[in-house]
């Protein structure tokens, strides 16, 4: 699977363009990205159980195979800005609070179906948030006009927004996720321009 074409997937998923989008593309660092953020190994551990519910272990790796939650740390803080780090990092704690919410427990401790229900939810609050923001500031652009060297000063992502785009393009693109979950030849490969498909064969990895 080309690049590109996972940017897509992960935004027709998400229902935003995708955070640092650009970075994840040219593989590049982005050079005014933020401070960057302290990540607790307990940090990393809930991020990828959240991770996992989102892409769980079936007979293909999950979320947690890739280690999904490493991946999340280095993205955020080599691509992010300033503001969507710490929105991020707070999500967290946003995250947990929702559970306990909703379960009267905390995320760690819910039921894979407890955690389900819960992100189902947060995923809906998520899209409309960004739903909303796009539309905001698509309207400010235009309001503006052609006025030269404005710089705009928009609100920071949604936090699920960013942990499931994360969670997408981490698993996709590492080794247990091309590999196992969607169908890998090495390249370079011979080319074959008429592969026959068969319903429920695998996307390729490689293309």
């Amino acid at each position: 699977m080309e690049r590109r074409e996972l940017l897509k997937m992960i935004a027709l998923a998400t229902g935003s363009v995708v955070i640092g989008g650009e970075f994840l593309l040219s593989g590049c660092k982005n050079n005014e990205a933020g401070k960057g953020i302290t990540f607790s190994q307990e940090d990393i551990d809930f991020l990828n159980e959240v991770a996992e519910t989102i892409l769980p272990k079936t007979n293909t790796p999950g979320a947690k195979d890739a280690k999904v939650g490493d991946y999340m740390k280095v993205m955020v803080n080599d691509c992010y800005t300033e503001k969507d780090q710490k929105a991020f990092y707070a999500g967290i704690k946003q995250l947990d609070e929702a559970c306990n919410k909703m379960h009267q427990t905390n995320f760690m401790k819910a039921s894979p179906e407890q955690r389900k229900a819960l992100l189902i939810e947060l995923d809906k609050e998520a899209k409309a948030f960004q739903k909303e923001k796009g539309e905001k500031e698509k309207a400010e652009k235009e309001k503006a006009g052609k006025e030269r060297n404005k710089v705009f000063e928009f609100e920071p992502n949604h936090y699920f927004t960013m942990m499931k785009q994360l969670t997408l393009s981490g698993f996709f693109t590492s080794e247990v996720g091309a590999k196992q979950a969607l169908r890998y030849v090495a390249v370079p490969g011979k080319f074959d321009g008429c592969i026959d498909y068969k319903k429920g064969d695998k996307a390729w990895a490689t293309s």
